[in-house]
């Protein structure tokens, strides 16, 4: 599952690339984004600021009091009609704006960053859903289905990698044309082996 992305435009760039109005509030947001944090998302035309993750609540197994919220931050596509993600998939798509995804690879303890991306393409967007939460306010995760080709031996899944033709049918079609969308991307893929730790 994805659990670090990069976005390296600013809002304003972002927003221009989408033909989108900005009201990401002029936000200093990380190159880098973490579950947990603000990244952008797109809206009906409109770009916005946005925490990454669905808050879950559990319980202390001790004293039985709320633990800090843990952000969910991917949706599997063959989950999408389960209690936690419906009501956003049917009514709340949106797309994230992503320059590249990593994924941990190598011995537990010594991983490293592999990211991914689409070849000379600086931004792409990727299939997400949306709600307003009383934890963090506005938030959103992302859509994984199965991975294929290259990306298949790096990690079992990916993010849902939308075009310009389909962007539009993730956004407004029904339910059943978005889940039409969520299929392993089969196109040219950029990877990049690194040797950053995965935790830093």
């Amino acid at each position: 599952m994805c659990n670090l992305y990069r976005m390296t435009k600013s809002a304003g760039e972002v927003a221009q690339w989408f033909e989108a109005t900005e009201a990401a509030g002029g936000a200093n947001l990380s190159s880098e984004i973490y579950p947990g944090y603000p990244g952008m998302v797109l809206v009906e035309g409109e770009l916005r600021s946005m925490t990454w993750g669905f808050p879950l609540t559990l319980k202390s197994k001790k004293t039985g009091q709320p633990l800090k919220p843990k952000p969910v931050n991917n949706s599997r596509s063959d989950k999408l009609d389960t209690f936690m993600w419906r009501k956003s998939f049917e009514s709340r798509r949106c797309l994230i704006p992503v320059s590249s995804w990593a994924e941990a690879e190598g011995p537990k303890g010594s991983k490293t960053r592999t990211w991914m991306g689409l070849p000379e393409q600086e931004v792409f967007s990727v299939a997400g859903i949306w709600r307003k939460s009383d934890e963090w306010g506005h938030c959103y995760s992302m859509v994984m289905t199965e991975a294929a080709g290259n990306a298949a031996k790096i990690h079992n899944r990916m993010p849902v990698i939308l075009t310009d033709e389909t962007a539009p049918i993730w956004q407004s079609g029904s339910a059943v044309e978005a889940a039409s969308l969520c299929v392993p991307w089969i196109g040219a893929l950029s990877i990049n082996r690194t040797d950053e730790a995965w935790t830093r």
